[in-house]
């Protein structure tokens, strides 16, 4: 059974939501601040956590950066509007996802679930790329004999990045390999992780090697030359 934390300051949302979740057959822990969020985090691990950008005190985008400080847990933001800047604040703070306010139980649900099926274990196998080498039956990554910290959809990205070397992957062929948006997807959670992922695994990461832009149609992992 998954454990999550929600945080989220309105009593209402928080409710309906932790009520609907449970259903769904999650384990939830509730904060109703950032403080308390981080608070609970320092006293449990759940397995995910969905923050609410507009948090009284320390806001959701703060309390994101905070925990990327020390843990790769994967976070899905609550937000008021799917154009507004805090989608773009929100996904380069750390975010893996996000989900539109008003909240759904059911859509919250598949994309926790869909977050999570990120982090299971593949095939027995392993890529090597110069120095960076991606063990996918331990779902490990290290670069230069050093383990990288990635959270799950930095993990995934890289993992169907590298199943397909030299190969140009669109953004909306990405949003349905990672992150499992059957629809027109949100692009931004695609540029906005692949930002994260070349800050790990790249030796310059405002020059990249590995993971290349394709103008016009999105990302590939190049073999080292």
């Amino acid at each position: 059974m998954p454990s999550l934390l929600l945080i989220e300051d309105d009593d209402a949302i928080r409710t309906a939501l932790e009520l609907s979740l449970t259903r769904q057959g999650h384990r939830v822990a509730t904060a109703a601040s950032g403080e308390d969020g981080l608070k609970l985090l320092r006293e449990q691990r759940p397995d995910l956590i969905v923050l609410d950008v507009m948090l009284p005190g320390i806001d959701g985008f703060e309390v994101c950066r905070r925990i990327r400080r020390t843990d790769q847990l994967p976070i899905i933001l609550l937000t008021a509007r799917s154009d507004d800047i805090d989608v773009v604040v929100g996904l380069e703070s750390g975010a893996d996802d996000y989900v539109v306010k008003p909240v759904q139980g059911r859509v919250l649900d598949a994309r926790i679930r869909a977050v999570l099926r990120r982090g299971e274990r593949e095939s027995s196998d392993s890529a090597t790329f110069g120095s960076l080498v991606i063990d996918r039956s331990a779902m490990t990554v290290t670069k230069n004999g050093e383990d990288l910290q990635l959270t799950p959809t930095e993990l995934r990205l890289l993992l169907e990045l590298s199943r397909r070397p030299g190969q140009a992957l669109s953004r909306q062929q990405l949003l349905r390999l990672v992150w499992e948006h059957d629809y027109l997807g949100d692009s931004r959670l695609v540029d906005a992780c692949v930002q994260r992922l070349r800050a790990k695994v790249e030796d310059v990461p405002s020059s990249p090697t590995l993971i290349r832009t394709v103008r016009g149609v999105g990302y590939r992992l190049d073999p080292p030359q």
